[in-house]
């Protein structure tokens, strides 16, 4: 099987209503939280089709962030790494999800360096490597210290760079199956997918690069059809999720889930 695209479990989190404070790079409005309710919905229902159990935690109003588990911890085959996250107000939900994973894998370990900080939207696991983009939210120590976590487990971490203005690797970049990466052409063009498939999505649709192959279905925003036929020409089967009030606080289809089979 293979660990970078089929997962037996996802967790997510429950939106909670003081989403409408939540982090943004750009002031485009709050999200409409019923409409962000029933997008996400939608979203678990999608993972769930795939035959997946899927863990839904509930909200957590301290934490307007909170609904993006994704940037909390990497899960791997052989065990969970829990996140240190870059912006100050998002470190207790990695806190929040570490006693979570523990009921899930033998082995749990931790980003604790002082200086460290790492998100998991930063971070693209394939069959051969984890790229890690160096962002706003994940520094050099971060990166250094999680090839350290997880080099006894037999990965590979490669620092790359996350282009300037984008919040995370992840943003403009997505795995559709374990030699082909979905990429917007500023990312592609710096070389970081030398060795892969690249497919990059079309100019003005920069946001449709954050996908998720989750077992048979690639999960993509909605309101994207130039790339979304690119991939249907391409051969993966597509389901298009709403996701206009994720984008207003900087989220997509990665950031909702943890996606994994644990050890």
């Amino acid at each position: 099987m293979s660990f970078s695209i089929q997962f037996s479990h996802a967790i997510t989190r429950r939106p909670a209503d003081s989403i409408t404070r939540g982090l943004r790079a750009v002031d485009t409005g709050n999200p409409d939280l019923a409409l962000m309710q029933a997008h996400h919905a939608a979203y678990i229902a999608a993972l769930r089709s795939t035959g997946a159990t899927v863990i839904e935690l509930p909200p957590l109003d301290a934490y307007p962030d909170s609904v993006f588990v994704e940037d909390t911890a990497l899960c791997l085959p052989q065990g969970a790494v829990i996140m240190r996250p870059g912006a100050p107000s998002r470190l207790g939900e990695a806190a929040e999800m570490a006693p979570q994973l523990r009921t899930l894998y033998r082995d749990v370990v931790a980003i604790t360096g002082a200086a460290s900080f790492i998100e998991g939207g930063d971070i693209l696991v394939t069959e051969g490597e984890i790229l890690v983009g160096r962002s706003a939210r994940t520094n050099a120590a971060g990166i250094a210290e999680l090839a350290r976590l997880v080099a006894p487990w037999g990965h590979e971490v490669r620092e790359v760079i996350t282009p300037p203005g984008v919040l995370h690797f992840k943003t403009d970049c997505s795995l559709l199956d374990p030699g082909t990466v979905l990429s917007t052409t500023r990312l592609s063009a710096s070389g970081c997918f030398s060795g892969y498939k690249v497919i990059d999505v079309t100019e003005g649709e920069e946001a449709a690069a954050n996908t998720i192959r989750f077992n048979d279905l690639v999960l993509m925003p909605a309101g994207f059809p130039r790339t979304r036929d690119r991939l249907d020409a391409a051969g993966f089967t597509v389901r298009e999720i709403g996701n206009s009030e994720c984008a207003k606080i900087d989220g997509g289809m990665s950031c909702l889930s943890l996606r994994f089979t644990p050890s």
